[in-house]
């Protein structure tokens, strides 16, 4: 087995051991980014030869030098008998939306081309304090609008590591894709609607959103600031708790992140999954979307080899000693997209107002006759299509004459949808669930430009994520099985508040009982022509 097929936890194992140099883990890391990445993203679009379009793009920039100063720093820790950390020499991928002190963050938008900021996120100093190894920024949706990672200001898009032609989802589909190429071990993304799940359930990884407040957002570039939430990207679940170990607690620059006790993730792996009431709801066999000729809720079953991964893994939880509990209602869901519709528009068109050219980022070369002009013509040039579009209709949904009858109505059906988890995981209640358990996704990945333009049905890939969201509830995601073109299912656990270690225990016993099954077997296609 290759290092950069180890897991987390043996990287950090053998590192801390003596067994392997963090320096020689990092230099795995860093030709299989050469062997598989291709060039990275950038404003420069060019026509792509087709052995390069094939290639990955996981990143924008890789971050090679900060990997060697802190490769070098576990080694000699490790030497001199002190404590490297818990993932000391993990290599580990930033999705290019959190700060990094000195190095261009750019929220794969021109507008924020050439930003430096001042001060590293939360998220990644606990990751880099813990002695990971942080080897780039990776690619995205910009300022993670979308769930494709096609709508990135810097070219070329990541593709999906198991079929090149595919996306890898989005908008952290840099990040599950680095993992799923074994580029790295770990990554780190965000979830506003579904943005770690969705693209970690289309490339074949495990993707975390924890509950709202767990992790810290402080250097995060706020998307829709009531919904996003920083979160690990890992190729198993065991290396999913010992990241959020390292990320999770109180941060005093983020008066959302909570005084709640950080559990011991790892421990809890080992107590299985007997006794645990796990729920089934019919809500999550269907996509719900608007009939625009009718004006009705339209109504379209997931892909059926979903369902059926679903039911096995009720199966094999049940024999493990588990409680099923089916036909759990949880009817706001179907309302759920709408929902993010509004609050997040309105949220993400309040955040962006600061992108104006006069502090930082990206000014208009052309001359002008005012700040005004300056802002339009700095606006104009430095965003796409989907900042315009969310700023636009932000503005309008939080209009004086239209906040009634959108954005406080959504905000109502929100706590709807946050009334139907507390009924289904109140423990004195009818259901008592300690998880449910859903698809991820509707389909599997889908193929380049087949949605790309369409915000409707970009948006309605996210409908079995963005409840969670909503409800401020931990989520996960782990691979289920496979389609019948080889492309990865994603089957998600949902959680109640603050209940990590629950969904981490459902997700790591099934897990297990899987292991020896036929589809773990199989590698992504990038990963079989490499070794062809």
């Amino acid at each position: 087995m290759s290092l950069n097929q180890l897991s987390a936890l043996e990287i950090a194992a053998r590192v801390r051991a003596g067994e392997i140099r963090a320096s020689e883990v990092l230099e795995a890391s860093l030709a299989q980014i050469r062997r598989l990445d291709g060039q990275p993203g950038s404003l420069d679009e060019k026509p792509l030869e087709p052995a390069e379009d094939q290639k990955i793009h996981a990143f924008i920039r890789q971050t090679e030098d900060l990997a060697r100063q802190q490769a070098e720093e576990v080694d000699r820790k490790v030497a001199a008998g002190e404590d490297p950390g818990m993932l000391a020499g993990v290599p580990v991928a930033i999705k290019d939306i959190f700060t990094l002190k000195g190095i261009e963050t750019t929220a794969a938008s021109r507008i924020l081309s050439n930003f430096k900021p001042p001060y590293t996120a939360t998220p990644v100093q606990k990751l880099m304090d813990a002695g990971a190894l942080i080897l780039g920024k990776t690619n995205l949706d910009e300022f993670a609008f979308g769930s494709s990672s096609e709508s990135s200001a810097f070219k070329p898009a990541p593709n999906n590591p198991w079929d090149t032609s595919r996306v890898p989802g989005g908008s952290s589909g840099g990040s599950t894709a680095s993992v799923a190429a074994e580029e790295v071990a770990l990554s780190l993304g965000t979830d506003t609607g579904g943005s770690i799940r969705q693209p970690a359930a289309f490339c074949g990884v495990v993707g975390l959103k924890p509950t709202y407040g767990r992790v810290s957002r402080y250097g995060l570039m706020a998307f829709s600031s009531s919904l996003d939430c920083p979160g690990p990207i890992a190729r198993n679940v065991s290396d999913t708790a010992l990241t959020l170990q390292a990320m999770a607690g109180l941060d005093p620059h983020d008066s959302t992140s909570s005084t709640m006790p950080v559990s011991d993730y790892l421990e809890a792996l080992k107590k299985g999954v007997k006794g645990l009431r796990i729920g089934l709801s019919p809500d999550y066999a269907h996509l719900f979307y608007p009939d625009f000729e009718t004006g009705e809720l339209g109504m379209e079953s997931i892909q059926s080899e979903i369902s059926q991964a679903v039911e096995h893994a009720a199966n094999v939880l049940a024999d493990l000693g588990a409680e099923i509990v089916e036909n759990v209602p949880l009817p706001n869901t179907r309302y759920s997209i709408p929902t993010y519709f509004v609050i997040s528009r309105v949220e993400a068109a309040s955040n962006l107002h600061r992108f104006d050219g006069v502090k930082y980022g990206y000014r208009t070369p052309d001359e002008v006759a005012d700040l005004q002009e300056l802002l339009r013509r700095t606006r104009a040039e430095g965003f796409g299509s989907q900042p315009k579009l969310r700023i636009l209709m932000g503005m309008y949904l939080s209009a004086a004459g239209f906040a009634e009858n959108y954005y406080q109505r959504a905000l109502k059906v929100r706590a709807m949808i946050r009334k139907d988890f507390e009924r289904a995981f109140d423990p004195q209640g009818e259901f008592r669930l300690d998880a449910i358990l859903t698809p991820t996704t509707a389909t599997t990945a889908f193929k380049r430009d087949d949605f790309f333009g369409n915000s409707v049905r970009m948006q309605y890939s996210d409908q079995m994520t963005v409840s969670a969201n909503h409800a401020g509830l931990p989520a996960m995601t782990i691979p289920g099985g496979l389609d019948g073109n080889n492309l990865p299912i994603g089957i998600q656990f949902i959680g109640a508040d603050f209940r990590e270690d629950l969904i981490l225990r459902a997700g790591f016993a099934f897990e297990q009982a899987t292991r020896d099954e036929a589809w773990r077997s199989v590698r992504p296609a990038a990963l079989r022509q490499e070794v062809e």
